[in-house]
């Protein structure tokens, strides 16, 4: 399924963009810039991870409100479910490029959507992961 967006954000991407970093300013600025900006999407994996992440860690947890409207708004960019395909194709994209199954299965719900490049400082900048390229935008 092609939705039309250019880039999957990974998790890490709407963390900074929502609690930003006391020590790393600069990537709350760019995080923001990126959502306000940028044509993206986004997975089910994705906003389940970043609501677990934002009410208990970081410098400034979330109240579960705030952190469940953020989810609301970044829903309504296009979101890839996770069923049973995306998670064989997820395990497929672990073991042959020997990275967490949690990285390929946003890797799976990129190529699912279409999307070409995947925003995240979790994998290698640069690398090429079947027809996605992974860019670290705060580099």
């Amino acid at each position: 399924m092609t939705v039309g967006a250019d880039v999957l954000l990974d998790t890490n991407i709407l963390i900074y963009a929502a609690q930003g970093a006391k020590a790393e300013p600069e990537k709350r600025g760019r995080a923001r810039q990126i959502v306000v900006e940028e044509n993206y999407a986004t997975s089910a994996q994705i906003l389940a991870e970043f609501y677990a992440n934002v009410v208990k860690k970081g410098l400034r947890p979330l109240d579960p409100e705030r952190a469940a409207h953020w989810v609301r708004v970044l829903a309504k960019k296009p979101c890839q479910a996770v069923d049973s395909a995306l998670v064989r194709a997820g395990i497929e994209i672990a073991q042959r490029y020997r990275i967490s199954y949690w990285d390929g299965a946003v890797i799976a719900a990129a190529e699912r959507l279409g999307c070409k490049t995947l925003y995240s400082e979790d994998l290698n900048h640069g690398q090429i992961y079947g027809s996605v390229k992974v860019i670290n935008p705060f580099l």
